[in-house]
């Protein structure tokens, strides 16, 4: 079985692409990655060593203006469907899936400006979001099932788009491996760009000051439009892979307040290194963690301060969570999630 999937790379879904394709193999399903919103880096393309791929730039379809090559990229991947005649199409957005397709479709709405905006910006996103809104409702109506990592994520679709051919869930997984724990140091940890409000690294600037222990952020601190941002966190900039394993390794306490996080792939690594976690109060995280986190409501510095105060202060305590956050994290590995993508694949139809 060949699966054509799309992946964009300056996000996530790059992670959970290669982690799934590399999952994939076992399982006698031969991934081809096709890419969109940025180069490869040199670091991605070692990460993908293996897999075959293909390229290219074209925007992603919640980035400014990007109709003209949302249409490119719809014609770029139905030359390679044409070329590959993979068995089934996985994409990981949502407009293409209203292309005239050969293959059946499979998309996973791994995020969507809708919910985004409603989660961050307490509202229903403005008029200039309209054909964002039409385009995402035709490719998920013309799907032959959407996917989303959470229960929560599937509603928000649900909400935004109307019914859903045959939905279903299906958690990210990471490989242990690749965090393994290591010595814990007193510092906190985050991975996020430091102006994303999904993010809401905001409130951790607002308590920072106020904590005996650091705060590290593996991620970028320069504005949308350019230039640096003052930040009392202790800013690393864009890391590789291996780099924020190794810092996860060595932290305490890993904190992510999200508003709007429909997974959160970040909080796993944390979790398989041994970092007790201390999340945004939001019903996809509940989700995936249950009682093996500790949760603040995002608008609430004071709770925030508190949750780490006590994290940091209260060493059993912070040793149990932690426990208890690895423990549930071995739930999400790549095989689970590879098995759980390749019978979705064989459901598709008799190609298969």
């Amino acid at each position: 079985m060949r699966a054509l999937i799309t992946a964009d790379t300056v996000g996530g879904v790059w992670t959970y692409a290669l982690e799934l394709a590399h999952a994939l193999v076992p399982l006698g399903v031969e991934p081809v990655l096709a890419t969109m919103g940025a180069p490869l880096s040199a670091a991605q393309r070692t990460e993908a060593a293996g897999i075959e791929l293909y390229e290219s730039t074209f925007k992603l379809e919640w980035m400014d203006d990007p109709w003209e090559d949302v249409a490119r990229a719809g014609a770029w991947l139905l030359e390679l469907e044409a070329g590959l005649h993979p068995d089934v199409v996985h994409l990981n957005g949502f407009a293409h899936g209203a292309l005239p397709w050969r293959a059946p479709v499979l998309t996973v709405g791994h995020s969507c400006v809708l919910s985004w905006w409603r989660a961050v910006r307490g509202g229903e996103a403005p008029a200039s979001w309209n054909r964002y809104r039409a385009e995402i409702g035709r490719g998920l109506r013309n799907a032959a099932i959407v996917a989303a990592p959470t229960c929560a994520m599937l509603e928000s679709l649900r909400r935004d788009y109307g019914p859903l051919p045959r939905p279903c869930v299906i958690p990210n997984g990471r490989a242990a491996a690749s965090f393994p724990p290591g010595p814990k140091e007193p510092l906190l940890f985050t991975a996020g760009r430091v102006w994303d409000e999904g993010k809401n690294l905001a409130a951790l600037e607002a308590v920072a000051p106020r904590l005996p222990w650091p705060i590290w952020v593996a991620g970028d601190n320069r504005r949308p439009g350019g230039g640096l941002r003052a930040s009392p966190l202790r800013i690393l900039g864009k890391l590789p892979g291996a780099e924020i394993a190794g810092w996860l390794a060595r932290a305490s306490i890993y904190v992510l307040p999200a508003r709007y996080e429909p997974f959160g792939l970040s909080a796993l690594e944390a979790a398989l290194a041994g970092c007790a976690l201390v999340l945004g109060d939001i019903p996809s995280l509940r989700e995936v963690w249950g009682d093996a986190a500790c949760y603040v409501p995002p608008d609430n510095a004071a709770a925030l301060e508190d949750a780490l105060l006590r994290m940091i202060e209260d060493e059993p305590h912070r040793a149990e969570m932690a426990a208890l956050a690895r423990s549930r994290a071995h739930l999400y590995t790549p095989e689970r999630m590879g098995r759980a993508y390749a019978s979705a694949y064989r459901a598709l139809g008799t190609r298969l």
